[in-house]
């Protein structure tokens, strides 16, 4: 009977002890096999162009990109990347911040071995998985119809994804140049963005964007630190 190729997995995790945490667990098995480490949301996105590896296992709260933003850039270009975000909080903005940009799975790291394997088990085979923690409440929040996030999607809802991210990193105090290297872009691009999310929100500079990102909760539900 031939043997299985084990799947190729990225880590990525600014925490080297969480890395080789994960390495152990999966080198229990040969199912899943770490063909490369990242420490940052950019890193990630260049491995995975170059790689192409089947799963991303990947913390939602990195330095720069985060998560859920490099989330989006990976499967920009590599669609049939399975996306598994760690994170150390379940509150519901982070999930469906997630669940939105295209991760497969959401996996607390507090879960046990077993469920982090059956994690990705579950994503190489097609499927979704959420930790029981996040799912148990998020079907409480869909049995009371309180599924979407309320501020942030009315007040910033004529803004395109990419603009969504430009805004988060501008509220984080990222200069133009900053964020035209995280996001590949040049400066220029950025700083029509910018001017384009002004003219958009009604604010006349970078001081009143951030502000707004703020009072909306963006960079609850997008910049979340674990």
């Amino acid at each position: 009977m031939p043997s299985i190729m084990p799947l190729d997995v990225l880590l990525v995790d600014d925490h080297k002890i969480m890395r080789d945490g994960i390495k152990a667990i999966l080198s229990r098995g040969n199912e899943f096999r770490v063909v490369g480490e990242a420490e940052n949301g950019t890193d990630a996105v260049q491995f995975s162009k170059q790689f192409r590896p089947h799963i991303v296992l990947m913390d939602i709260g990195l330095p720069g990109l985060n998560g859920v933003e490099t989330t989006q850039e990976i499967l920009r270009f590599h669609g049939e990347c399975k996306i598994v975000i760690l994170s150390m909080y379940d509150d519901e903005n982070s999930v469906m911040g997630a669940i939105r940009a295209g991760a497969r799975a959401f996996v607390l790291k507090r879960a046990s071995d077993m469920d982090l394997v059956e994690a990705l088990r579950m994503v190489a085979g097609g499927g979704i998985y959420l930790s029981p923690q996040v799912s148990d409440r998020l079907l409480v929040r869909i049995q009371k119809g309180d599924l979407e996030s309320r501020q942030v999607h009315s007040a910033l809802s004529v803004l395109s994804p990419r603009e969504l991210q430009v805004l988060r990193l501008v509220a984080d105090g990222k200069t133009s140049k900053e964020i035209a290297t995280l996001l590949e872009l040049s400066e220029q691009t950025v700083r029509s963005y910018r001017k384009t999310m002004m003219r958009k929100l009604g604010v006349n500079n970078v001081a009143g964007l951030t502000q707004l990102a703020l009072s909306t909760g963006l960079t609850q539900l997008q910049g979340v630190r674990s």
